[in-house]
């Protein structure tokens, strides 16, 4: 699971906005990996979303991104994901964390540790809550996080742009 960020160059440092979550965002110095801080950023940022009780946005999977634009697109550690997606497809289902309990033949404070970032649960207990939610478990492998610029505009449409003005 990747967010993508959108990057920019503020004087001396590097912004690194998140337009999928409001509010998260991080300069890097001269010098700083500015994909380590996106990646703290985003974590922290999700993480307490998931503390709070609420339900974090997903991912956008397309979205137009300003001309040019550099966007990076920053990986969500593993544990992380598989909270998010627990509570994802929980909300969908409309139920409860007690609810969702039930179903698995757990207690809800077993249920409701599924959805803590640091939890590690094992494929057989992702099963039983994909069970329980009437869904399947799919794991995929994918690329590591990059780099890709937006479409840029084509050469003279800035000045056809002026002339219309």
């Amino acid at each position: 699971m990747q967010y993508p960020a959108i990057i920019t160059q503020e004087g001396k440092q590097t912004l690194a906005e998140f337009p999928d979550c409001p509010g998260c965002q991080t300069f890097a110095d001269s010098g700083e990996d500015i994909l380590d801080l996106a990646q703290e950023a985003l974590r922290s940022w999700l993480e307490v979303h998931l503390e709070d009780g609420a339900v974090p946005p997903r991912p956008t999977v397309r979205q137009r991104w300003p001309r040019g634009a550099t966007i990076l697109l920053v990986p969500v550690p593993a544990k992380l994901a598989v909270a998010l997606c627990v509570r994802w497809a929980r909300q969908e289902a409309g139920l409860s964390q007690a609810e969702l309990a039930k179903k698995m033949g757990v207690s809800q404070q077993q249920a409701a540790k599924l959805e803590q970032p640091e939890t590690n649960p094992s494929v057989e207990t992702l099963a039983k809550v994909a069970r329980a939610l009437e869904r399947t478990v799919d794991l995929q492998l994918v690329p590591a996080a990059h780099v890709f610029r937006a479409a840029k505009r084509r050469p003279g449409a800035a000045k056809r742009e002026a002339a219309r003005r």
